[in-house]
C-alpha cells in the first residue's frame, strides 16, 4: 500500500498540504474518520479502492475526536475531501433538524439537496445501517421462538433487560420502546456499555440494547432481533465528499460509487469483529473484504 495514516492535528495537516503544493508535489485525496473501529475499516476500504483503480495518492486521518462535530467543519474548510457518515447523524448534527423524517428515501433526497448548497454531496449508501437494536442469546431465541420485537414483547415478563444508564433512563430510549411494543420485563439492570455483552453471555440479563453492527453480534451464540414495528430509525452509512474534489479528481466519483450497496449489516459486524476480537489490523480486514468482492487483486 502506498497510502499512509496520520493522527495529527488539523492545523498540521493544513500546513503539510500547503507545503506539498508549494513544492510542486502531487495532490492528495484526504480522508477523515470518526474514532470508532467501523470508521477505520470504511476509510481503509475507500482508500485501498481508490489506489487500486486510480493513480491518486490518499491520506487517512483516523479517529478525529468529536466525530461529525469536528469533521464536518473541517470538510467545509477543505481540510478533508471526504469521510464516511450516517444519514440521520447528518440530519440531526449537520442540518440541525428537530423533527426526524421517517421515510428513508425522502430523508436522503433532502440531505442531497441541502448538502449541495454546502458544496458537498453524498455519492451513495454502502448498504447497511448502524442503528439501535435488541440482542438476545441464541439459546433464548430458540427457547422462546424469538425472531422479532413483537415475539419478545409476548414473553418479556419472563426476561431481564440490561442496558447502559443513558438508554434505560432516557425517555426516548427504554421507556418509549416498552410503550411502543407493550413490553413489561421481569426486571431491568443498568450497566456500562462495555459490560453489556459479557452480562448477556453469562446469563445475568436476557436482552440488551445494541448497535446493529456491533462486533460482538458476529458471535454465533447471539441473535439480533427484527424491529418488525419499525421503532428504531435507520442510520444508513455512505460517503460525503466535497463537490470540488469530484471535479479535481475526475475518476473519484466512479470509484466511490462502487461501494454503493456493497456492504451488508452482517458483513460490517464481521469486519468489526475481526478487528476488535480477532485482533486483525483494519487495513488487513479492508483488503480481505475488497478481495472477496473482486474489487482488488489478491
Amino acid at each position: 500500500m502506498n497510502y499512509f495514516k496520520k493522527g495529527i492535528m488539523l492545523i498540521t495537516l493544513s500546513a503539510l498540504a500547503l507545503s506539498t503544493w508549494g513544492c510542486g508535489g502531487k495532490q492528495t485525496i484526504k480522508i477523515a474518520s470518526k474514532p470508532m473501529t467501523e470508521q477505520y475499516i470504511l476509510t481503509e476500504i475507500i482508500a485501498q479502492l481508490i489506489e487500486e483503480d486510480t493513480d491518486y495518492e490518499v491520506e487517512i486521518t483516523k479517529g478525529i475526536g468529536g466525530g461529525t462535530t469536528n469533521i464536518h467543519p473541517a470538510l467545509i474548510k477543505g481540510e478533508f475531501d471526504l469521510y464516511p457518515e450516517y444519514t440521520r447523524t447528518a440530519w440531526l448534527n449537520v442540518l440541525k433538524k428537530e423533527e426526524m423524517e421517517k421515510d428513508d428515501s425522502k430523508l436522503y433526497s433532502q440531505l442531497l439537496e441541502e448538502y449541495d448548497a454546502l458544496g458537498l454531496t453524498w455519492t451513495g449508501l454502502y448498504g447497511f445501517s448502524n442503528t439501535y437494536g435488541l440482542a438476545v442469546r441464541q439459546e433464548t431465541a430458540d427457547q422462546y421462538g424469538l425472531a422479532a420485537y413483537s415475539d419478545l414483547a409476548a414473553v418479556s415478563g419472563e426476561l431481564i433487560f440490561g442496558g447502559n444508564p443513558d438508554y434505560i433512563e432516557l425517555e426516548t430510549g427504554y421507556p418509549r420502546l416498552c410503550s411502543a411494543y407493550n413490553m413489561q420485563f421481569k426486571a431491568t439492570k443498568q450497566m456500562e456499555i462495555a459490560l453489556k455483552y459479557e452480562a448477556l453471555k453469562n446469563g445475568e440479563v436476557d436482552v440488551i440494547n445494541a448497535f446493529t453492527t456491533d462486533a460482538q453480534l458476529a458471535a454465533n451464540n447471539l441473535a439480533l432481533l427484527i424491529d418488525d414495528g419499525g421503532f428504531f430509525e435507520t442510520f444508513e452509512a455512505g460517503t460525503v465528499v466535497r463537490k470540488d474534489a469530484l471535479e479535481k479528481y475526475p475518476e473519484l466519483k466512479g470509484v466511490l460509487e462502487k461501494l454503493n450497496g456493497l456492504i451488508t449489516e452482517a458483513e460490517m459486524q464481521q469486519m468489526n469483529y475481526d478487528v476488535e476480537v480477532n485482533g486483525k489490523e483494519d487495513a488487513e480486514v479492508a483488503r480481505e473484504f475488497l478481495i472477496s468482492k473482486g474489487l482488488i487483486s489478491g
